[in-house]
């Protein structure tokens, strides 16, 4: 009779295999969802840092732009535009007809600027008051906001301008420094007028002083010294000579004969744009062709206050100052625009992404909203604030 081994040979049962692959999985689990948890913080921090940097360089921008309205500009400057086709801002000189525009209801329209009578004005700040788009129904239209300064950087105010006929304007730099030259060394900082870092191109706005008259003027084309201001400009400030305060009402024979300077204009338009997705807010200077400030920019309104200086009396919280219907109980009732002391950004709100979700969870949505005031110092000369 054979003898046979009743040793047992070592190994696992399958009862041990089982409970020990239930285990590996619940480990390898509870690893797979820190790793999970891990990536989705970092994501979300991520985010949110690029969220914050984006917000803090267009909040900047726009604060920057609002703090400068009517810098360079005669305290509570408001002056007369053409009085002919209605002067418009919102548009820009490409040459194409008609001229692209850029805000409105579907960021295809113009806005006129205010009015005294017939007479389009231009000031220091615009108001826009649901001049923008709506993206959200139960918002309602979103605001434009435009700023009016001088151009500091440029030294057009050094040259003379001379009329050389009803659109166009020669400029010559003079022999001596003249008084009204802002460069800090006279004519010798004075750039050439169509200087290909900062001189004059086609959309720029000009505002001329012939003696006590004061005109604005847009910039069709450049040759060397001599500059077009055409009667095919977007913004409908060059108009004919019937016109009053149109550069071509101001010229008179022999060429050359009526005389001034010219100063660069920057007339900053901020508003948003819904035609791409996400929505973005943009820029746009004079009559060029706008650019983008930050993308996810969901929401613009703004409030003014206001100080009446002939009653000493004030309107804050102005959504459309001026108006019939202004946001603050009438209390703007015949204000105008230069006697806006204070630019209330009541939100300006940016979305972090369009797509909020990763690992199919709705974990990264992150909105950042701005609610500031800032202080127009060289749009009124009244220094009164309210409390």
């Amino acid at each position: 009779m054979s003898d046979h081994s009743t040793k047992r040979e070592k190994g696992f049962s399958l009862l041990e295999m089982t409970v020990s692959l239930a285990l590996g999985a619940i480990v390898l689990g509870a690893a797979v969802q820190i790793y999970i948890q891990g990536v989705q913080a970092t994501w979300a921090t991520t985010q949110r840092a690029e969220l914050q940097g984006d917000f803090r360089a267009a909040s900047n921008m726009l604060t920057k732009d609002l703090g400068l309205a009517a810098a360079g500009l005669s305290p509570g400057t408001a002056i007369a535009l053409p009085s002919g086709t209605s002067a418009v801002y919102g548009c820009a000189q490409t040459g194409a007809t008609p001229a692209p525009c850029y805000l409105g209801a579907a960021n295809n329209a113009s806005v006129n600027f205010p009015t005294q009578g017939a007479v389009g004005y231009l000031y220091g700040l615009l108001p826009g008051y649901d001049d923008g788009p709506t993206l959200l129904a139960a918002q309602g239209p979103t605001d434009v906001v435009t700023t009016v300064y001088t151009d500091s950087n440029f030294y057009l105010d050094c040259y003379t301008a001379a009329i050389t006929d009803k659109t166009h304007v020669t400029f010559t730099l003079p022999g001596a420094t003249s008084a009204n030259c802002t460069s800090a060394t006279g004519n010798a900082g004075a750039q050439a007028v169509n200087d290909s870092a900062v001189g004059l191109t086609a959309g720029d706005v000009v505002l001329f002083t012939f003696g006590a008259q004061n005109i604005v003027a847009e910039v069709t084309s450049i040759s060397g010294s001599v500059v077009a201001f055409a009667t095919s400009d977007a913004l409908n400030l060059n108009q004919g000579s019937a016109v009053a305060n149109s550069l071509a009402s101001v010229y008179a024979a022999p060429a050359n004969s009526v005389k001034g300077y010219g100063t660069r204009l920057l007339m900053i338009s901020y508003y948003l744009d819904n035609t791409p997705n996400p929505s973005r807010l943009m820029q746009q200077v004079s009559g060029h062709t706008p650019v983008p400030v930050a993308e996810n920019v969901v929401y613009l309104k703004l409030t003014y206050d206001l100080f009446n200086d002939a009653t000493n009396s004030p309107a804050v919280g102005c959504s459309n100052p001026g108006a019939a219907t202004d946001g603050c109980s009438g209390a703007s009732a015949g204000l105008i625009p230069n006697q806006i002391t204070k630019i209330n950004i009541q939100n300006m709100a940016m979305d972090s992404t369009v797509m909020s979700s990763q690992f199919g969870q709705l974990n990264g949505y992150q909105r950042m909203d701005l609610q500031t005031s800032v202080c127009a110092r060289n749009l009124t000369y009244v220094n009164n604030y309210p409390n």
